[in-house]
């Protein structure tokens, strides 16, 4: 039996230019509001059976949220139809039905109420909600205090304790610590395990392999794809970068011998790029591990940096080196081949100078890349900033630049 069955629904939303705000203005001015409407979603179609969990996945924009937020009654198909079979719950928004200044103890009593439970229901459950948020020592605080992982654990405890056949989760569970998303996970397993229906959205495509039975992929407002977890995510990740690539084809590159020109002293005339040119860089790609260069790489994979080069003079006393930047030029790393004590000596009229990453540890994020080639004491003979910008997608949690490799041990 289908615990949710969607039938031919689209949705779209009015987009105001100039947004009357009061009815003064809306009377006087009501010819001059103008609005384009946007089609969030198109005519889908949907069959969830009970027990199971279903990932939705997409790019930011693609309709997943408006899609929960249909199912769970926040708002209304344009057309199509709904049907819903069993109680739900849904954590769609942080803190959405908190009041600020309620305390915990009220909100729990108060967002428990909204679905569906009665005082005396709230009374049996109110411990394990809070034994579970671990705000004991908050509960009876104004949540306007609260931190926002503080609000999340408060909202998931409600949410998960309500007893409810259907779970709808928006991407909430990349707030907090490591830890208790950890715990957060390890419940809606047991709850899976017990037979409820969980729908979740998440950009984690790692999380939503490991805990989902269906992946649903949402492009553009429409479903473009459904099955088998794994299968549906590796599409979705080769069209996240073809994506890529089309957008840097569309950008010009940073650095271009077209408008590098040298002055009398020899020296290149260009803000990203110096140097006496005694040995050029001609070229620079990135590799993936298939060795096709791309503009997109994903987290733990093989990565190559391939450095073309010409010798203007020949001299014996060569470094090549790189530097990775986030987009707004924090150093992520940085080496060359004397700090890593490799002597080169003399080297071809032309040549490749390879750097390999076997698995690349850096987060979500768009990034950019250093190369230079100069004499051990600094001397600059072509150094270029900028010279290369590509993404990262990880699929997974995690927030800074550099994620090593790790893992959690509770208890002894």
């Amino acid at each position: 039996m289908s615990a949710i069955v969607i039938k031919d629904i689209s949705k779209k939303f009015r987009i105001y230019h100039d947004k009357s705000s009061t009815l003064k203005e809306r009377v006087l001015f009501s010819k001059r509001t103008k609005y384009e409407e946007k089609q969030v979603l198109q005519d889908i179609s949907l069959s969830i059976e009970k027990g199971t969990t279903v990932g939705l996945i997409g790019q930011n924009g693609s309709g997943k949220s408006t899609l929960l937020k249909l199912i769970s009654g926040i708002i209304y198909p344009d057309k199509g139809s709904i049907e819903i079979n069993g109680r739900v719950s849904s954590l769609l928004e942080l803190g959405a039905g908190f009041h600020p200044d309620f305390s915990g103890r009220e909100n729990i009593y108060n967002n428990a109420s909204i679905f569906g439970l009665s005082k005396k229901e709230i009374d049996k459950r109110y411990n394990q909600i809070v034994e579970f948020s671990e705000l004991e020592e908050f509960i009876d605080n104004p949540i306007r205090t609260y931190s926002s992982g503080m609000y999340m654990r408060l909202a998931f405890a409600v949410a998960i304790n309500v007893d409810a056949d259907i779970l709808l989760i928006d991407e909430v569970l990349a707030v907090g610590d490591a830890n208790y998303q950890k715990k957060c996970m390890d419940k809606l397993k047991e709850l899976k395990r017990e037979g409820k229906t969980i729908v979740i959205v998440s950009h984690d495509t790692g999380s939503i392999e490991k805990l989902c039975d269906t992946v649903v992929w949402i492009c553009e407002g429409r479903i473009k794809q459904i099955g088998e977890p794994r299968k549906v995510i590796d599409n979705y990740l080769l069209y996240m970068e073809e994506m890529s690539e089309k957008k840097f084809e569309q950008e010009s590159p940073t650095v271009n011998d077209d408008n590098i020109s040298l002055d009398e002293t020899d020296e290149v005339v260009n803000p990203n790029r110096w140097g006496n040119r005694c040995i050029e860089i001609t070229d620079v790609r990135m590799l993936n591990k298939d060795n096709q260069m791309k503009h997109l790489f994903l987290y733990g994979q093989k990565l190559t940096i391939e450095i073309t080069y010409k010798v203007n003079r020949h001299t014996d006393n060569i470094v090549f080196g790189i530097g990775i930047f986030t987009k707004d030029r924090v150093q992520c790393f940085g080496t060359n081949t004397y700090l890593d004590k490799i002597r080169i000596g003399k080297v071809p009229d032309t040549g490749v100078v390879r750097f390999e990453i076997p698995e690349l540890e850096l987060v979500d994020g768009s990034y950019t890349l250093d190369v230079a080639v100069h004499s051990e004491e600094g001397v600059p003979y072509d150094y270029q900033t900028n010279r290369y910008a590509f993404d990262v997608f990880s699929g997974t949690g995690g927030v800074g630049i550099y994620k090593p490799k790790h893992r959690w041990i509770i208890g002894d």
